[in-house]
């Protein structure tokens, strides 16, 4: 038997395809399932034939946030320490390798958190969003973190102030994701991302994320300096070497594997 009651993997063609896996109630961020993520998490990012991870649920939602039944977990102890959820959060926005959300459902409260951690997001048009902590009587706070730089103050605040539920085309215009799409296109609609981001050099892709983390937060002198240096770096690197060697001779670099 699995140790994995909550959750499942498998390893797809170089991608780690990480299932919340409670439908009877609906994904919620139980202290089970939220052990059990942060271990598939590990787990892939520890394995070197995995070059990008997909994050999504089985049944009607995607994610229904907190557990409720539990009075909200960790989140409700200020003496708990930090919560193994922020660790999940911290490790999908820092991870060297693409994280894709494939969002089949309903994402409420801390499921947004894990659709904003992810680096793209492709959402069922049918599935519903919201920021519901406040109907609750609480706060988006953790995922404020993830969610405002893809927001922005400007719909974080409405969104956040009425708890408005919306659809896969309005979290496009949002920012939350980036793709919506018929419910029964959504795995081929992932796979095309993964197979866009395989062409691309293990090294650089996990560079150019560092990219998008970084080079907004520093001061413009700042960022000239590190991305020249970064740059120049890349090119002497051997991932380069063959990338423009494999160029120059019309053939794929050797990462691909077609």
């Amino acid at each position: 038997m699995s140790e994995f009651e909550n959750t499942r993997c498998e390893i797809d063609d170089g991608a780690a395809w990480i299932t919340l896996n409670c439908p009877e109630n609906r994904n919620a961020l139980t202290a089970g399932l939220v052990e059990e993520l942060l271990q598939h998490l590990s787990n892939a990012l520890a394995d070197i034939n995995v070059r990008c991870i997909v994050l999504t649920g089985t049944g009607p939602a995607f994610c229904a946030g907190a557990d409720l039944k539990s009075g909200g977990g960790r989140f409700s102890d200020q003496n708990a320490g930090r919560s193994p959820f922020v660790d999940i959060l911290d490790t999908m926005w820092n991870s060297p390798k693409p994280v894709i959300a494939a969002i089949n459902g309903a994402a409420f409260g801390g499921g947004l958190g894990l659709v904003a951690a992810a680096d793209i997001g492709i959402a069922a048009q049918e599935a519903k969003f919201s920021f519901s902590e406040v109907r609750i009587g609480v706060i988006p706070a953790v995922i404020s973190v993830v969610c405002l730089p893809k927001l922005g103050n400007h719909h974080g605040m409405r969104l956040f102030l009425t708890g408005e539920r919306f659809d896969g085309a309005k979290a496009v215009e949002y920012g939350l994701v980036h793709k919506a799409v018929p419910g029964e296109n959504l795995r081929a609609a992932v796979e095309e991302e993964i197979d866009a981001i395989r062409r691309g050099g293990p090294n650089a892709v996990a560079e150019a994320k560092q990219l998008v983390r970084k080079v907004p937060g520093m001061a413009m002198d700042d960022a000239f300096a590190w991305t020249e240096k970064k740059s120049a770096e890349m090119f002497r690197s051997d991932e380069a070497s063959e990338g423009m060697a494999a160029f120059g001779q019309k053939r794929s670099p050797a990462w691909i594997k077609d």
